[in-house]
Parts: C-alpha cells; structure tokens; sequence
C-alpha cells in the first residue's frame, strides 16, 4: 500500500464517507482534513482509506526536514539569528488591549524584535485622535495602529476617520474582539457562538463553549488562555487579522 506523508495542503478523500479536504495539521495518531467550505473533521493515520485521484494510499506523519538553511518564525518570515533585540525604534505599533498585543507577540514576537519594534496596549480607541496627538508622530516617528470591529457603520471606522496624518497608518479586522481572529479549527470549535445584545461578549463566548469553571460561571481569563495557548504560527489565524498586522509592521519599518 502506498503511503503518503501527510503534508499541509495535501489534499486527499476519505473512501468510507467520501470526504474531500486539505490536510491541516497532523498529529501523532490523526489528522486533520479542511474542506472548501472550512469543515474540518479529524481521522485516524495509518489507516489504507484514503484515495489520492482514485488510487488508495495510507497517511503517515511526515518526516520532519533538516534545518539546514533559513528555518522560519511563527509568522512564516526567514528566522534571524540575533542573541539581543535591536535597539527600539521611536515607531510604535498601538493595538487595542492585553489580548491583542499578546496574540501580536505570539505570532510577530520574532520578528518585532528584529526590526525593533514595540506594540502598546491603548484600552480602547475612544480617545484615539487624542492620543495620536499626544504622540506627535513624524517622517522618523511613524505610527500604526490595529482596531478590531473596522467595518464600514460602526463606531471604530467614525473614530479612525478622524485620524489625519501621512504618518499614521490604520488598519483594523472585522472581528467583535481578537479573539475571532482565531481559526475555530485551531481551537476544534466548530464556529465562533453570536453573542446577544447586552451581554459581554466574552462572558457569552465562554457561557457557550462551556469554558466555565468549577461552579459554571464563564471565566474569560481561562478562556483566552485556552486561545491563546492554541496558536501556534500564522496558520492557525484568519486571513484578515494576517494583512492587516503585516501592513502595519510594513508601515512603520519603512526607511
């Protein structure tokens, strides 16, 4: 029987239920398969039920290469081989809150600190203007920030408009929070829950995931933990999130 390394991106068919996907991530015993409406259903490796254009092949977990050569960080950049991080640059990076700039480091950590770049919690946008001002940004002192829920109608899009200054870049996400930038394959969920109209939304995510504790009440803390600890590189977020901190760091690095 022909075996086949379970590669990301492989695409293969199940030959029992005839399903059709990507492969996402292998694991020691399973893998993941992705596909094209973004289901994802889990199957056990070496097994012979799996068909690559009609023939039948058994997954294995794939040989892990030599690190011979450029090895890269968690946001798919070349790793630089640095033993201190580079002097700051007057440049900043603003996101909104805590949750955000950790994700931000646990993906870009690498490379922001190659290029020298810090990433500032504000706690909301609601005096961004204020703020920006008080920055007093310039040619050599630029400035980006990441807005979460950027959509054209809300709130954030009528506080960034009031941003003005060619040395000043906004970019944002869709999201309600950061926390949706995470793929719900990442965190085996099927999708993330609606929220009803009053109540926290993080409290709700975790009210109806069951991240709860000992006495069921929703503990957002443990639930961003479980987020958080999920994410691995820039695969396991969504496409949006990806673009907009990649312009951002673009922004703000540029000589």
């Amino acid at each position: 029987m022909l075996q086949l390394p379970a590669e990301v991106g492989v695409v293969v068919e199940d030959a029992a239920s005839g399903f059709c996907g990507a492969v996402l991530r292998c694991e020691r015993d399973s893998v993941e398969l992705e596909d094209a409406r973004g289901r994802v259903r889990t199957f056990p490796l070496r097994r012979a039920a799996f068909l690559v254009d009609g023939v039948a092949v058994t997954l294995v977990r794939p040989v892990p290469q030599p690190t011979a050569g450029a090895t890269r960080s968690a946001s798919g950049s070349v790793r630089v081989a640095r033993t201190r991080a580079r002097t700051a640059r007057a440049s900043r990076i603003w996101v909104e809150g805590k949750h955000d700039a950790e994700l931000v480091e646990r993906v870009w950590g690498h490379d922001l600190r190659v290029d020298g770049v810090v990433v500032e919690p504000l706690d909301g946008v609601d005096y961004l203007s204020d703020r920006v001002a008080e920055f007093d940004p310039a040619a050599d002192r630029r400035l980006g920030v990441l807005v979460d829920h950027l959509v054209a109608g809300s709130k954030e899009s009528r506080l960034v408009a009031a941003v003005r200054s060619p040395h000043v870049l906004v970019t944002g996400h869709p999201y309600v929070d950061i926390w949706q930038a995470v793929r719900p394959a990442t965190l085996r969920i099927p999708g993330w829950p609606d929220v009803p109209r009053g109540m926290p939304w993080k409290e709700g995510v975790c009210q109806a995931l069951g991240w709860v504790d000992g006495t069921g009440i929703a503990d957002p803390a443990q639930g961003w933990a479980r987020v958080l600890g999920a994410v691995g590189s820039f695969r396991d977020l969504e496409p949006a999130l990806l673009g907009a901190v990649e312009q951002l760091i673009d922004f703000v690095t540029a000589q």
